[in-house]
């Protein structure tokens, strides 16, 4: 299963790649996140782990990612995996010429076991409003800090 996020940010591609890149920064971007808690002594980069720990609707729900691959100003590759199923989630950056930034999140849900694959189509809706919202706030982050 795929979901795709895509904004036009107001702030240069560097400031957007820094946000998404590197776990402190796009943690401090989404209002529900807590800091991260590093699982590697790596704090950015390929290597990297962390436990992003988020609070939506009074839930705390925790979250062990990994960096699996970093293209210096284009692309940052997160994935995890939770209750059996791999999310990995491509955040790419492209400047648009014209002094703002374009910020795609493609996620892929993978999951070999029928029933999670069952769910995924289920919750579908849910997973892309709570990406979207992500994408705002890493929007709004960005042109703040700019």
């Amino acid at each position: 299963m795929r979901w795709i996020a895509t904004r036009t940010i107001a702030a240069p591609s560097e400031r957007v790649f820094r946000a998404v890149a590197d776990p402190d920064e796009s943690q401090r971007a989404i209002p529900e996140a807590s800091p991260p808690e590093f699982l590697t002594e790596r704090r950015s980069g390929v290597g990297t782990k962390f436990r992003a720990t988020r609070t939506s609707k009074g839930k705390t729900q925790s979250f062990d990612m990994e960096v699996t691959e970093l293209v210096p100003g284009d692309r940052v590759r997160i994935v995890n995996v939770t209750h059996g199923t791999l999310w990995d989630s491509v955040m790419s950056v492209r400047p648009d010429g014209g002094g703002q930034t374009v910020l795609t999140l493609t996620m892929d849900a993978v999951d070999e076991r029928l029933f999670p694959r069952l769910m995924m189509r289920v919750i579908r809706g849910m997973v892309q409003k709570a990406l979207e919202k992500d994408m705002s706030a890493i929007k709004e982050y960005c042109e703040r800090g700019s």
